[in-house]
């Protein structure tokens, strides 16, 4: 299932909200991947930019809290820490199935999911904060 980012997606951080864009483009890119049956590296290669960006957006997100001295950092660096683990569950997974693309289908969900969640429910909080401090 693929998701497309929208406004109401916003975290109002334009450094912030521009790394959500391109991570659910990447997101986005990879399930077309899986389904369109591409070749196995194709498919290795974009999930591995994934996991990289990944690593780079939090890096930035958390950066960025700590500069602001954000007060729930410590959750948002757990929640981050556990999607990092589950990325990487997921790219081990593919490639002891021998690069089955239905790993990708069907984790794409999950992606999705934490995703829309983290985002709604984790990083709005930090566009409030921001808010609150007139930044």
């Amino acid at each position: 299932m693929a998701v497309q980012w929208t406004k109401d997606l916003s975290v109002g951080v334009a450094f912030i909200d521009e790394q959500h864009q391109t991570w659910f483009k990447k997101a986005n890119d990879l399930f077309e991947a899986g389904m369109k049956g591409k070749a196995r590296d194709n498919i290795f290669q974009m999930l591995e930019f994934l996991d990289d960006y990944t690593k780079t957006h939090f890096g930035d997100e958390e950066k960025y809290m700590l500069q602001i001295h954000y007060p729930e950092y410590g959750i948002q660096k757990s929640l981050h820490t556990g999607f990092i683990n589950e990325l990487a569950k997921l790219k081990k997974e593919f490639e002891q199935s021998g690069g089955n693309v239905v790993v990708i289908i069907n984790a794409n969900q999950m992606v999705v999911d934490w995703l829309v969640k983290h985002i709604t429910v984790q990083d709005k909080k930090i566009g409030e904060y921001v808010k609150r401090l007139g930044k």
